[in-house]
């Protein structure tokens, strides 16, 4: 089963390495006949320098692969963001994407793939500080960064670094069955990634872009948070009709004004359920949820965890910024790790 990772200089190391050792690891678990061939393929031959300082050698380039490939994954890095690969790279991308049997990217990849086309009316996801910018230059494709994982036919993506071996796992289980994909996942020592990317992204803030009014209806929502916070309310606040200040909300805030309210109440509970141990009924009051149940409800379609999952991961101890470790009986079982993250369950309730 041919396999080809393509990199480019500034490439994250980790979208490399971890695709490529869970191919490694399932080929020690496979017959000689079964096992998977990767390669490293960049738009020359020569060395590729990672955007950690590390330097991978590639002994062949676009030009020298023309074989049908199974499995055509292309890395994130740093210079993906507003990369203009070359005509013939865009070329040789289509083509042998169009002609593999499944293809797709890791991390920030879909800002390559943008520009091939092959994204259009697909649905596909990225890291959440790149996915305003694919969606705003791929108007036609479906973008979900909400999502850690999505597929889309035989097109696959992730977000983030290590979510590149939670859809390689699952390409795995495709494969040779969940059985075998969980025995590399255990020889990896490796957990998945339970919930949604929306966990690990910043805070809603005022943006650059913001249009005033927003910016003055995000701070009333925030200094009124356990408030009801009708429509009509916040336009009364900046002196709009409620027909004008919808429009105005689709315009800039890209999301309706209950949706926009219910985002500052969960990033106000995300922030209580980080520096405090208030009970989970107090956290749901202070940020004007109507009980417990509402404010896990919300996260777990919000976030894909529940607030006392959001509570094991994140919790900052004596005041430092690293989150608390999980204990070790919150880990999923083996099993979960073959399940798409895209679709993993919420976990036990708060």
């Amino acid at each position: 089963m041919k396999v080809a990772i393509v990199i480019f200089d500034g490439v994250q190391a980790l979208d490399v390495a971890g695709p490529l050792d869970v191919f490694v690891e399932a080929n020690t678990l496979l017959c000689e006949h079964q096992k998977y061939e990767v390669s490293l393929v960049a738009p020359r031959a020569g060395t590729v320098t990672c955007s950690n300082g590390m330097q991978l050698f590639v002994p062949f380039g676009f030009a020298d692969h023309t074989m049908r490939f199974d499995l055509l994954l292309v890395a994130g890095g740093t210079q993906s963001r507003g990369t203009q690969p070359s005509g013939d790279c865009l070329t040789w991308l289509k083509k042998r994407a169009r002609d593999a049997t499944r293809f797709g990217s890791v991390c920030n990849g879909p800002c390559v793939l943008e520009q091939t086309g092959l994204l259009d009316r697909k649905e596909v996801t990225t890291h959440w500080a790149d996915a305003h910018r694919l969606a705003n230059g791929i108007p036609q494709a479906y973008v979900r960064p909400e999502q850690i994982s999505t597929r889309d036919s035989h097109l696959f993506t992730s977000t983030a670094v290590t979510t590149g071996i939670d859809l390689c796992l699952s390409l795995v289980a495709e494969d040779w069955g969940h059985e075998l994909a969980a025995r590399v996942a255990e020889r990896l020592v490796y957990i998945h990634q339970g919930g949604g990317q929306p966990q690990y992204s910043p805070y809603t803030g005022a943006g650059k872009e913001d249009d005033p009014i927003i910016g003055k209806v995000r701070r009333y929502v925030t200094e009124h948070i356990t408030d009801a916070l009708s429509i009509e309310e916040l336009a009364s606040t900046v002196s709009v009709s409620r027909r004008t200040f919808s429009r105005l909300f689709a315009k800039y805030a890209k999301v309706t004004p209950s949706a926009f309210v219910e985002q500052v109440r969960v990033d106000t509970a995300r922030k209580l359920l980080e520096d405090t141990d208030s009970p989970l009924k107090t956290v749901a009051f202070k940020c004007g949820f109507h009980s417990a149940t509402h404010m896990r409800t919300t996260f777990s379609r919000r976030l894909k965890v529940t607030p006392k999952q959001y509570r094991q991961r994140f919790r900052r101890k004596n005041g430092s910024s690293a989150p608390a470790m999980p204990r070790q009986n919150d880990s999923p079982t083996i099993s979960s790790l073959l399940r798409q993250s895209a679709s993993a369950p919420a976990g036990s309730s708060a």
